[in-house]
């Protein structure tokens, strides 16, 4: 399963996110409904189905400590790595701590990135998206250079 596309959706709340249709049935096939949530450097959260996580989780864990630039990123992806699981409903609860750390209030953002998903506040990611616009008017990166859609 890849996910893509993108979903803007709302945080009830108490700090809930339902998971839009069309990837709860995918989810609870691959994970059973269980996924991971943390902090990613960008400001963003990352979602993952926990079979996905586990692997990342482990070669993160397993990078030198010694390497300060290494250590602080897996300080924020480890280091804030939740357990959460879709209810009933499809939706999952954002903690306190990752809503403060990405600054999400009600609308958020929801992108597909094939084996994870990307949160967003809504004006975080009209930033991003700025971001790829301007790679276009300036040229695409060198590991781009060819690439045609």
């Amino acid at each position: 399963m890849s996910f893509r596309g993108s979903a803007t959706l709302n945080l009830d709340s108490k700090g809930r996110l339902a998971i839009p249709a069309r990837y709860r049935d995918a989810l609870a096939e691959i994970s059973a409904g269980k996924l991971v949530l943390t902090a990613d450097p960008s400001k963003c959260l990352l979602l993952y189905p926990v079979t996905e996580w586990g692997p990342i989780e482990e070669k993160l864990n397993s990078v030198s400590s010694f390497n300060p630039q290494l250590r602080a990123y897996q300080r924020v992806v480890v280091g804030y790595a939740e357990d959460v699981e879709m209810d009933s409903a499809g939706r999952i609860l954002v903690s306190p701590e990752l809503r403060t750390f990405a600054g999400l209030d009600k609308r958020v953002v929801l992108i597909g990135q094939g084996k994870k998903f990307e949160l967003w506040d809504e004006l975080g990611w009209q930033r991003q998206c700025d971001v790829a616009l301007e790679y276009s008017a300036n040229g695409m990166p060198a590991e781009l250079e060819g690439f045609s859609l």
